[in-house]
């Protein structure tokens, strides 16, 4: 991904690289799941699979790779969905990336009392002060995470905001997914 700024550790480069792909495909793009791989052994355990996502052996080697997985399932709720999650030994982190709508702290103050879920969301979708976000999130087994915040209506490769605690709940469901 010729455009992914750099940044010097390679999870935020992982985060960053699936933000951008996952901005090439637009808006209002179902989850994504990926697994992150360690570049040099992905290169030298699975030359082949490595030659066909382009990874040569000039790019530096302490580096991740995200490997888009199946359709995340939509008929449930994502968290009962990464709690079906198991990873081989071979992926040393995983990643995600949805969207959704989110509202400014102020906000809190008025949301009404007694809201189912269903009644919560519709609540939120019909705010005035509504932004529509994509939150792209990673962990690593070793605890390791870190986050990529876009908004839809700053829709730039600058204005993504990156950090390791932006989402916490999302980072906590996804460091799940690795425990036995």
């Amino acid at each position: 991904m010729s455009n992914t700024p750099m940044a010097a550790n390679p999870l935020t480069r992982a985060v960053l690289e699936i933000d951008e792909y996952v901005s090439g495909l637009g808006w209002d793009q179902p989850a994504r799941l990926f697994a992150l791989v360690d570049t040099a052994r992905l290169r030298a355990e699975q030359p082949t699979l490595a030659d066909r996502l382009g990874l040569t052996d000039e790019q530096e080697s302490p580096g991740l790779t995200p490997i888009e997985q199946d359709e995340v399932a939509t008929g449930k709720p994502l968290d009962e969905f990464l709690g079906t999650i198991a990873w081989p030994d071979a992926v040393v982190g995983c990643a995600l990336s949805v969207e959704r709508l989110m509202l400014p702290p102020s906000a809190e103050a008025q949301v009404p009392k007694d809201l189912d879920e269903t009644q919560l969301t519709k609540w939120v979708a019909e705010h005035p002060q509504r932004q529509e976000v994509r939150m792209t999130v990673a962990v690593l087994r070793d605890g390791a995470r870190e986050s990529a915040l876009r908004l839809r209506e700053k829709d730039s490769p600058t204005e993504v905001l990156t950090g390791s605690d932006l989402v916490p709940g999302l980072a906590e469901a996804l460091a799940a997914t690795f425990e036995d």
